[in-house]
């Protein structure tokens, strides 16, 4: 069976892009986002920096294993903004990703299917802004193990290069570590077949 086990995201904010139709501003920005309250403060800086525009519209996904996705058209004809730029965001198979265009109306009106253009695009110019990386989805382990069986553990740790998050070596040590999912069962075996060594995932 091939575990998925990668994800796609940003590595960092877009840089500002600007799409503009018929007199309207329509300002771009990609964000990392890992939680609902980095979306909130993304959109209240960009509300605060861009207080007289007219809308500030957005879609945004988390989530490796469990997705979670909303999108906003903040007041602009239903569907015809939050999701052509969440489109956008699924085209380029993203997560843990926030888009937000910001909208100056310039007095003329585009119609739907004009606003449905200008938001894709102005999405689009956000993402071509970003810069797009691969990462790995990781369980963490603790190990909590005596002392004596230190040269075991850690002899595992190095022949798998495994990442360590914290560790404390005392009588009783306990040691963090990260695991690239498709390979956490196997290395998860390896620790349970110590004697006295417990592995659990946190």
């Amino acid at each position: 069976m091939n575990v998925k086990d990668t994800y796609k995201t940003i590595l960092e904010n877009s840089a500002e892009t600007l799409y503009k139709d018929k007199n309207s501003k329509f300002f771009g920005y990609a964000f990392p986002v890992s939680t609902e309250t980095d979306v909130k403060k993304n959109i209240a800086l960009l509300k605060k920096q861009h207080h007289s525009a007219r809308h500030w519209c957005y879609a945004y996904q988390l989530g490796t294993e469990t997705i979670k996705y909303r999108v906003n058209d903040d007041g602009e004809p239903s569907n015809s903004a939050g999701m052509p730029i969440y489109g956008q965001i699924q085209s380029h198979e993203l997560t843990n990703i926030l888009i937000v265009v910001v909208r100056y109306f310039g007095g003329v009106k585009l119609g739907v299917g004009g606003l449905i253009n200008a938001y894709r695009t102005s999405a689009q110019y956000a993402l071509e802004a970003s810069k797009i990386v691969t990462r790995t989805i990781n369980i963490v382990y603790l190990i909590t193990f005596d002392y004596k069986h230190m040269n075991k553990v850690m002899r595992i740790i190095k022949q798998h290069q495994i990442t360590i998050l914290n560790q404390k070596l005392e009588l009783d040590c306990q040691i963090k570590i990260s695991i690239r999912k498709k390979e956490a069962k196997k290395i998860k075996l390896f620790f349970e077949s110590i004697y006295e060594v417990s592995i659990k995932m946190v």
